[in-house]
């Protein structure tokens, strides 16, 4: 009992310490550049690791422990480091960040803390410099102390803002100073050098240089001195920016000029200003001697330098650490790989500190390497990869394990069924530490292994061929010197399952059903389960029409409906029991209508036949017995079967002369193959193809014609269709002559589409007969003339006027005119007539036109109380004929504009009784005849009117509707002006009366007054 609770607590204790971890950083801390003037007075270097349990920390600044108890300027929040007021002479170094717990020490990679500072210049007065005029001079700037990225301009009292450089003036970035290539007596003057730290942005000014320009003696000329150098040999990383410095003193002032020395041009992304020559993103390409050239006419000057490309790869892992638990006496092997330039080399550490080797023990650069691992080993390993640019830690933990065997979290299989024959394999896999010595057991009996019984090296059990004898419980016992355990499980034997009745390989027709058998014996405590496959991949009866599994038990029979060529191919029976799986598998072959053929070829065409040729189409295990052949052009209507040379393909012959063809039309052909199942798939449609030009072979039909103006013959005719055409360049030839004549006169109508010719000739006499026949012809030649037929000639312009011309107003602004129609005296007849109106006293010539197709016009659109002549002409295919002699006919009077009003209405139930004052036109309006009242429900439905000659009217309506009145007076001069719209609202059930307001020029709607009356019956 004792033993069993010792046990347990072992492994609690194993589980809690897997849950339990060493420290692993989640933030190292970094390179950190501190601004001194950014009124911010903290400092905080970031450390942050995971761990259980929670990890604390300590902190290095140049390899020595920091201790913050004793420095008032250093505090630790959690695992950051807090710098207060820090200063940058003695807070600056290398910091690293140690973090701790149970199990072992890490350590960070180093940071490197500064600071950005700038300090005064000095305000001691600076000494006069005294130059010739034509003279060289530099002035010093002599900077501060400071760090971080710094910019120099220099200031003079005789310039409001920093002194501008040119091919003169150049101040160096370098070391600050201003260099004058040649001084002039402008210069003369008191100059302050101005220095500004960019990342603290203040700024320090020098005091002031007097710089005193003597004239007493001018400075000769001489060749130029280079005085600002760049370096002759610098060392450039990949994508850096370098920028070189060059500036010569001499008089006359020296140009500068850049060159490579190689002869090469400049990089296009090369910036050159005065005497800087700036590389950005520094790339291989751009390595070699670069040049910087002093000249003036009394000489030049070199300075060179070369630039080497440096290949830095910054580094980074390619292989990090993994954690380990291991069991004692076991070995390890760890393997850290960092890639970058220059190589790195390797050290490792252990809980901190650097790893010590002895005979267990080795380090071989990047590779450590354990024996016979013992507990004293547990801990935290580090590898640190570094080279000149910097270094990288890769961390990991190694838990060495001791417990007894312990098979909670891989027991031995419970219960395992097997049929007779098969192999049992059973694992015996418990934790363990150290490794555990296995014993296997059945029932009672020790399984020593031989025979059929192997244990392997890993503890697992192996019996072959296995019998109903095998059937019981297996033991597996572990053992190490922690303690002991046990798991078992049950063997049970069945009989082999086997296919009594498999599917057969068999054939079916399109269209046709079978079945597939699949039947099996099997042990009769089993449940088999049937699959099938069809080409390799499992059949979804859920998802598939044509399949459907039937029979039941230990039959499972495939059935396929309504067979397709898609169906053929392999089908495989599988049946599964708990202890084996067997299948059986046959082939289907479907016999179906032919396969497509591929696409036909087409040789030797003419302008009637072709040679089409083709590959055999697959036949679907059905023999071909004929291919027949179609063609379609852009003139016909889909595919249609044509003529062919021999009349019926046999299924053996790959070719066949297509006859019957018209001459210049583009064809397409395809093959269809038939055999004894149906009729094939096409093949995909030929090439287009155009048949050989030839003389045209149809007639232009319904030749006819008539018409025309005086002297014209018109022949009409209905166009050949362009698939007759038979060539290029088709067109018509006209041949006509007089009757009773020999001699025919011809004339060509080139345009395809042409339909009419018209011959003119004024001698013709009007309905003279011709005969006439219209022939073809195209490129190639002419083609056959239509059957003659007799055409009359024109017949003459209408030689009458139009008689009793009369008419009288509609309106004030229309007119019905009528007449006696001219009658017709041959085969022209007269197609309109035309009107020709006036005003009295104008000019015919300004006569407005209305055409009319019969005897009567409405002319509209007139002057009220006007009076028009009018005068009316026939019209036949030849023109027009003499007009009539001009009758006067006035418009009415205009309609009163004056509008009803007064306007009431009442409402009773489905009736509405209005009245009105009467409209009384003026001298010069229409009289009233009577009113005509429009009523309608809502403002979208249809109008109804109604007349009426008294001034009240009472209207039947539907209740329960909104309904819209209108008035308006009805006069010989037509209608006069509207009411406006009147809203009657619906009130059902309902008496009302109401008005319409006199201010009618707002077209608005006012109640004079509603009375609503209720009626008891």
């Amino acid at each position: 009992m004792r033993q069993r609770i010792k046990i347990r607590w072992i492994l609690r204790w194993v589980q809690e310490e897997n849950a339990r971890h060493g420290p692993v950083f989640s933030q190292e801390p970094s390179d950190i550049i501190f601004p001194m003037s950014t009124g911010d007075n903290l400092v905080i270097i970031n450390c942050k690791a995971k761990g259980n349990p929670p990890p604390h920390y300590r902190w290095k600044v140049n390899g020595e422990d920091l201790d913050t108890n004793s420095d008032s300027n250093y505090r630790l929040l959690e695992g950051n480091l807090l710098i207060s007021n820090p200063d940058f002479i003695s807070h600056g170094g290398v910091y690293q960040c140690i973090a701790t717990n149970v199990f072992g020490t890490i350590v960070s990679r180093n940071a490197r803390v500064q600071f950005a500072f700038l300090q005064s210049f000095s305000r001691k007065p600076r000494n006069p410099v005294s130059v010739r005029e034509g003279q060289a001079v530099v002035l010093l700037c002599a900077p501060p102390s400071h760090h971080g990225e710094i910019q120099y301009s220099w200031v003079s009292n005789r310039e409001p803002r920093p002194l501008q450089q040119d091919a003169r003036r150049f101040i160096s970035q370098r070391t600050g100073n201003l260099y004058i290539a040649k001084v002039e007596a402008e210069d003369a003057g008191n100059y302050t050098c101005a220095v500004r730290n960019m990342m603290t942005n203040s700024s320090e000014f020098s005091s002031p240089t007097p710089l005193v320009v003597r004239r007493d003696v001018i400075m000769g000329e001489y060749e130029p001195k280079i005085e600002v150098r760049f370096p002759e040999t610098l060392h450039i990383s990949k994508g850096m920016s370098v920028k070189l410095e060059c500036f010569a003193l001499g008089n006359p002032v020296p140009s500068i000029s850049w060159r490579r020395a190689d002869g090469n041009s400049l990089a296009a992304k090369i910036k050159i200003n005065h005497s800087v020559l700036e590389i950005p993103y520094f790339s291989p390409e751009d390595g070699g001697v670069y040049e910087c050239v002093a000249e003036n006419y009394r000489g030049k000057n070199v300075a060179k330098g070369h630039l080497i490309f440096q290949n830095v790869e910054h580094l980074h892992w390619g292989q990090t650490l993994k954690d380990a638990q291991m069991a004692i006496d076991a070995n390890l092997q760890w393997e850290c790989k960092a890639f970058g330039e220059p190589r790195p080399t390797y050290r490792w550490l252990k809980n901190g500190q650097p790893l010590t080797t002895h005979d267990r023990i080795h380090t071989e650069a990047n590779t450590l390497t354990i024996s016979k691992i013992a507990l004293s080993d547990s801990g935290m390993y580090q590898c640190i990869a570094q080279n000149a640019f910097g270094s990288i830690h890769a961390s990991a933990e190694l838990k060495v394990a001791a417990s007894p065997p312990d098979f909670t979290r891989r027991p031995v299989k419970k219960a395992t069924v097997l049929q007779r024959g098969g192999e049992l394999v059973l694992e015996c896999r418990p934790d363990a530490s150290p490794r555990a010595t296995i014993l296997w057991w059945r029932g009672s009996d020790l399984l020593r292994g031989g025979g059929r019984q192997t244990v392997m090296e890993d503890g697992t059990l192996r019996v072959t061929n296995i019998t109903k004898l095998d059937e019981g419980r297996y033991t597996c016992v572990a053992r190490n010197h922690f303690g002991a355990s046990s798991s078992s499980g049950l063997l049970v034997v069945k009989e082999p399952t086997k296919i009594i009745a498999p599917p057969l390989s068999s054939d079916a027709s399109v269209g046709q059903s079978l079945v597939l058998p699949c039947e099996v014996a099997s042990d009769s405590t089993l449940s088999p389960v049937f699959k099938w496959f069809f080409n390799g991949k499992a059949i979804d009866f859920n998802r598939q029409d044509h399949f459907e599994m039937i029979g039941g038990g230990f039959a499972g029979d495939l059935m396929v409906r309504n067979v397709q060529l898609k169906h053929a191919g392999k089908y495989v029976c599988m049946v599964q029991t708990e202890v084996d799986t067997v299948s059986a598998a046959a082939n289907l072959i479907v016999r179906g209508p032919p396969g497509a053929s591929e696409t036909p070829s087409v040789t030797d065409v003419t302008d009637t036949t072709v040679k089409l040729s083709w590959s055999p189409a697959p036949d679907n295990h059905s023999p071909i017995t004929m291919y027949t052949v179609q063609a379609r052009t852009p003139f016909s209507i889909g595919w249609q079967t044509i003529n062919t040379v021999p009349d019926s393909v046999p299924g053996q012959m790959m070719h066949a002369f297509v006859t019957d063809l018209i001459p210049w039309v583009d064809y397409e052909f395809r093959v269809v193959a038939v055999n004894a199942v149906g009729v094939g798939e096409p093949s995909t449609p030929s090439e287009p193809i155009r048949t050989k030009p030839a003389v045209p072979r149809v007639a232009p039909i319904n030749v006819s014609g008539g018409g025309g103006t005086q002297g014209e013959l018109v022949i009409t005719w209905e166009p050949v269709l362009e698939e007759q055409q038979s060539g290029e360049d088709f067109g018509y030839v006209v041949a006509f002559r007089p009757l009773g004549t020999s001699a025919w006169i011809q004339t060509a109508v080139a345009s395809p589409d042409a339909s009419k010719y018209v011959y003119r000739n004024d001698s013709i006499p009007p309905l003279s007969q011709f005969e006439v026949s219209v022939g073809v012809f195209n490129s190639v030649g002419e083609g056959p003339f239509s059957q003659v037929v007799v055409v009359l000639s024109s017949e003459g312009e209408p030689s009458e006027a139009p008689s009793d011309i009369r008419g009288r107003a509609a309106s004030a602004s229309e007119i019905v005119v009528f007449w006696e129609p001219v009658p017709s005296r041959s085969t022209n007849e007269i197609i309109s007539y035309e009107l020709l109106f006036w005003e009295e006293g104008t000019q015919q010539s300004d006569a407005g036109r209305v055409r009319a197709p019969n005897n009567t016009a409405l002319l509209a659109g007139l002057k009220a109380s006007t009076v028009y002549q009018i005068s009316v002409r026939a019209q036949n295919s030849a023109g027009f004929g003499p007009c009539s002699p001009a009758v006067n006919i006035s418009t009415r009077k205009p309609p009163p504009s004056q509008t009803p009003g007064s306007i009431r209405w009442s409402l009773t139930n489905s009736k509405i009784f209005l009245n009105w004052e009467p409209v009384k036109p003026s001298a010069n309006e229409s009289e009233v005849t009577g009113y005509k009242v429009e009523f309608r429900q809502n403002w979208n439905s249809r109008t109804l009117v109604l007349e009426t000659n008294k001034t009240s009217i009472e209207l039947q309506i539907p209740t329960g509707e909104d309904h819209v009145i209108e008035i308006k007076a009805v006069t010989e001069g037509g209608d006069g002006t509207s009411s406006g719209p009147i809203r009657i609202p619906k009130l059902s059930g309902l008496n009302s009366r109401g008005c319409r307001s006199p201010v009618l020029l707002k077209m608005s709607l006012m109640l004079c007054g509603v009375v609503f009356t209720f009626f008891t019956f």
